[in-house]
């Protein structure tokens, strides 16, 4: 180590900082855009987003960070032998809590949009080729923590297994809450638990041709749909279709006019109660909001529409069959599609199936199964028998599905 070249390391070792710095700097400015975004009402000036993953950026800062401490360790060795090693941790702890961690911050809070739209300019092309990288640890943190999470039970279906007891239904009928109680419940459920998932979100891409838009808005019935560049994530405005319904017919529509008919997005936080969202819903008057995790990833879409679902659904039958994913068989058990929401299974049918964690029943299988299960898988949750009927692209389509106490005969098969 005599010839460390210390002038060389010293400007790389300024250069790490710089760097972690920016990126502890636009991280935050995106966070509180976010925030303002939450708050934010359709005529305020447009924000500017990040255009490269999140992930990406994470993981650069923290390279930048380890590469910081090596080489603050390696300069203190050399300089101050044995003792150089106490002195790098401190000294490398005190430049990056000032110069990448506290500064930065307080400097992307008081300019937000000047120091994300100088990450997107810098950053923007480098961080997208980072991205598989990201991508892949992202993937080996989730299958490293697989084993943490919280696991259903379920066991094989078993022929002479016998049904449970008739009276858990009749128990929970008797313990259900009064309708007007689930209002009150509202504060205990969030925008995550009845939003509508991204990859069932209808849009608009501009990216598309203008005839393919043309013909897509021609097909739909919504009334309002995102308008994003290639990915959701990307949301530019939100479209208001009735404005632009009368130039369909022609072929008329522009994209300047189908922009002016457009108005700027409103996100919502996804562990924002319902109670709270719907007077956020009035307040800014909007009926649609574009749900965001804390990393500003757009998860789906929940509307007002949605909210006043869950409040009137407390006074509808519980056991109303109108969901169009249920397709009822004459020997009592169920025929469920993979994409039906877990929540309005439980409202149509009275039942209890887990919602704290999947939203669909697809998700709810392929979770207690841990796998893309084949056909004619079988299973056990809690009180319910499931038998896999169809699989397709890596989902679970069609599901036999019923209550081991409603059809007690089949226990006997």
């Amino acid at each position: 180590m005599d010839d460390l070249p210390i002038g060389p390391m010293l400007a790389v070792l300024a250069l790490l900082i710089l760097w972690s710095g920016l990126f502890t700097a636009i991280e935050i400015a995106q966070q509180h855009l976010l925030a303002q975004r939450t708050a934010s009402r359709s005529s305020d000036k447009p924000v500017a987003k990040l255009s490269f993953p999140l992930s990406s950026l994470i993981l650069c800062n923290t390279v930048c960070r380890v590469l910081v401490v090596v080489i603050s360790t390696l300069l203190a060795i050399f300089t101050w032998a044995q003792h150089g090693v106490w002195i790098a941790c401190l000294g490398a702890s005190a430049l990056l809590l000032v110069f990448a961690d506290y500064l930065p911050r307080s400097l992307a809070m008081r300019y937000p949009d000047a120091v994300l739209a100088l990450g997107n300019t810098l950053l923007g092309i480098p961080l997208k080729i980072v991205y598989p990288a990201a991508w892949l640890l992202n993937g080996i943190s989730q299958l490293l923590t697989r084993p943490f999470a919280r696991k259903i039970n379920v066991v094989q279906q078993s022929e002479d297994e016998a049904p449970a007891d008739r009276h858990d239904d009749h128990e929970h009928a008797a313990s259900r809450p009064h309708p007007l109680s689930g209002i009150h419940a509202l504060d205990n459920i969030t925008v995550n638990d009845i939003l509508v998932p991204r990859s069932d979100v209808d849009g608009i891409n501009l990216d598309d041709p203008l005839e393919e838009i043309i013909e897509q808005l021609r097909h739909n019935r919504r009334t309002r749909l995102p308008v994003f560049h290639s990915d959701i994530n990307q949301v530019e405005a939100v479209l208001n279709t009735r404005q632009i319904r009368h130039l369909l017919p022609d072929s008329s529509l522009t994209m300047e006019a189908l922009l002016a008919a457009s108005h700027e997005p409103y996100f919502v936080p996804e562990s924002t109660p319902l109670q709270l969202q719907l007077l956020n819903f009035h307040k800014q008057q909007r009926r649609l909001g574009m749900v965001v995790d804390e990393y500003g990833e757009v998860l789906g879409i929940v509307t007002l529409e949605d909210i006043l679902e869950e409040i009137v659904g407390e006074f509808e039958s519980q056991h109303s069959l109108d969901n169009p994913h249920i397709h009822p068989q004459t020997d009592g058990r169920l025929v469920i599609e993979g994409a039906a929401s877990i929540r309005e299974l439980n409202k149509s049918l009275g039942w209890h199936l887990p919602s704290d964690g999947p939203k669909t029943l697809n998700g709810l299988v392929t979770e207690a199964l841990e796998t893309i299960p084949d056909s004619a898988v079988c299973l056990k949750i809690g009180r319910y028998r499931l038998e896999i009927l169809e699989t397709e692209d890596n989902r679970v389509t069609r599901v036999l599905i019923w209550h081991t106490s409603s059809v007690p005969a089949l226990s006997k098969i």
